[in-house]
Order: C-alpha cells, then structure tokens, then sequence
C-alpha cells in the first residue's frame, strides 16, 4: 500500500509523493480503505503473508488512521496469523505513542529511511530529521515490542566520504537493527539533484564501488548475511516481502504508483493522487490500472533470472531447468570465462554471483538477457 505523502521532497527523490492538507489526507485513506475492500474478492481462497506500508513516509498520517487501514486488511483478506507487516518510518514524523498504536495493530517490522548519521550528509539531501532522532526512533520502537527493525543507509551522497560512511556504519551498529540496506544514490530526472548534477560534489563510480565494498566487509563481519545486492540481515531476519519480488510470487498494490504481479499479468496505477481519488469515487476501479501487460515465456525466464541473481543464493540450475526446459547454459552460454574470473560461482547445484560479480552485475546480465523477445 502506497501512502504517497510526506512531510517535505528530499532533494534526490523521484517516488510519487508529496507534502498534503489534512483534508486530503483523509480522503485519500477513505478511497484507499474502499479500494482495498472492493479489491479483495481478487485475492479469494488465498493467504496474504506479507503487508508493507511504503510511500512517501506512512507515519506522516496519524498512528489510528495506519491502524485502521490495517484493520480493514485483516477485515477483507486472510492474513496469516505470522504474517510480516512493515510500515516504513521517517525519523522526523514519529511522536509519542505512535509505535504503540502501530505494535497492537500487528506492525511487527518497521523500516525507517535513516541513510546517513552525519547530518551535514542528511541537510545535503534534503531529509526532515537528525542522525539523533534516527536513534531515538530505533529506541521507541523497541520500546513498543517491535522486534524486527530495518534501517535504511544511502552511499555516495553529497560530501561523504569513507570516514563518514565508517561513522555512520558505527553508529547504525550501535543500534543492532535487525537489518540494514545500502543503496547507492541515484540521480533520477526530473530531482532537484539532477538540476545541480554538473556541480553536485558526488563520488564518482569507482569510489561508490569501494564504498558497497566496505559496507559488505564491515556489515558480514557484525553478523550480517549479505543476502541481495543492497540488503543484509541478522539470523532469520530477511525482508519477506522483498524476497516475493525477488522470488517472482504474486502481489497486490494500492495506491497512485503502485504495482501489481497477480495471475502472470503485471499492472500499474498512474502516479496522480488527484485521479486515483477520483476513480475510487466513481467505483471506476478498471481506470485504475492504464499499464497490463502479460509476461510471456520468453519474459517470464528473463524476470526469473534478473531477479533471482540479485540473491547471493542465486539460481538452482534444476529448477531452472524444471521451469524452462533447457539447461542454464543453454540458455545463456557457457560460464567458465566468469566462473575463472571471480565473478560467478557453480556449487551445490546452483549459480550465482560473488561479491565482486554482484557489483559488475548490471554489465553481466545485459549481456545475459533480452527483453527484446
């Protein structure tokens, strides 16, 4: 469920949000709550295991509104009774009392957008909060009872350099999230960052890559598994709802942005608040998806290995074979210059990229993979 608001734009951010009235906001949780129960005959005889709050930033709305919208999944949907429910969290919006009301709701996962600990690094992009408030808030929720925490970092942002991302890798350490995810930043079109990017002081390519590097050393050796490309987990801690992506299983979503994957078709809801809201109160639900597209085979293998060679796991060439009738390298050619290359391995049946290959990846599976077809 998408909340597309937020206390103010980050200056690198390209996601469909925006600072709102309380009056919108009030509509738009009425046309999302109405959606979510007209939607539901969709997901008959089916378990729902996963609910994730994104946005914008969910908790910009009060605690007892995110509890009701919570409420009305449990109400349409069978929602298992160990079900992961993250609601994502800026530092700067949360208020006393908020974790609280978001625990006996059933959130047992909160994923807050921290992305640096030097606040010189977080006034450069723009974020609402203080590398403070974004300890105070691990605090409170643990407070809450909420024992499974993400925290969210960013790399190559303006002015970092390794001694700060060494601070902040300390600092979020200190905290003991659950698990933690490093993204590079990416200057998106239409960003204030891509106005300034001529003069913008960013690292190039090759300190970034030192940087995804560090962040991998630094993070294994506290205990993290390194599990995807950007995301690192203690124990059993992965993000289920994440993996459903990564693993090609079916989803539903709501809100102006977001995406669908049900039934093999793939859709999409316009980024505009205004028409989505308009749509729900007509019960024009069909002008809400304007992108379907059904994948075909050929699109359906080329998905499978773009998003499961994210994972460190990897693909099982058996599988593989069981789902698409010929073998790994049938399909994508022999894998001896890369296995001796150190970018890819071949053990226990599997294939996937090394630490080193998954950060050439992009380059690899372009040579891989074409959705041409």
């Amino acid at each position: 469920m998408h909340i597309p608001f937020c206390l103010s734009k980050c200056r690198y951010c390209d996601f469909h949000s925006a600072a709102a009235s309380p009056a919108v906001k009030e509509q738009y949780v009425a046309a999302l709550v109405r959606d979510l129960a007209v939607s539901a005959s969709r997901a008959k005889g089916m378990t729902v295991d996963t609910v994730y709050v994104g946005g914008g930033t969910p908790t910009v709305l009060p605690p007892d509104v995110l509890a009701a919208v919570l409420k009305t999944v449990r109400a349409h949907y069978a929602v298992s009774p160990d079900a992961e429910i993250t609601v994502e969290c800026n530092p700067g919006t949360y208020t006393e009392g908020m974790f609280e009301v978001l625990a006996a709701a059933g959130v047992n996962r909160l994923s807050i957008g921290g992305q640096s600990a030097v606040d010189c690094e977080l006034c450069a992009l723009g974020r609402p909060h203080t590398a403070a408030q974004l300890a105070a808030t691990v605090a409170a929720a643990r407070a809450a009872g909420i024992g499974n925490i993400n925290v969210d970092l960013m790399l190559g942002i303006p002015h970092q350099n390794m001694d700060t991302l060494a601070y902040t890798l300390d600092a979020v350490l200190s905290l003991s999230p659950e698990h933690i995810s490093a993204y590079g930043l990416r200057v998106e079109e239409g960003t204030p960052f891509w106005q300034e990017r001529h003069t913008l002081p960013l690292a190039d390519d090759d300190t970034v890559a030192d940087m995804q590097l560090a962040v991998a050393a630094r993070l294994t050796a506290a205990g993290y598994v390194h599990y995807e490309v950007s995301n690192y987990a203690k124990n059993q801690y992965r993000s289920r709802h994440n993996l459903r992506y990564w693993l090609g299983a079916p989803y539903l979503g709501f809100g102006p942005g977001a995406h669908s994957y049900f039934g093999g078709v793939r859709t999409a809801i316009p980024r505009d608040t205004g028409a989505y809201l308009d749509a729900v109160e007509r019960g024009d639900f069909r002008s809400l998806v304007t992108e379907r597209h059904v994948l075909t085979p050929h699109e359906l293998r080329e998905e499978y290995v773009m998003l499961r060679m994210r994972l460190f796991e990897g693909i099982e060439e058996a599988d593989f074979t069981a789902r698409f009738g010929v073998s790994f390298e049938e399909a994508y050619g022999d894998l001896s210059r890369l296995i001796a290359g150190g970018f890819v391995t071949r053990r226990d049946g599997r294939i996937a990229f090394t630490e080193k290959g998954m950060y050439v990846s992009n380059t690899i599976l372009s040579e891989w993979l074409d959705f041409s077809l």
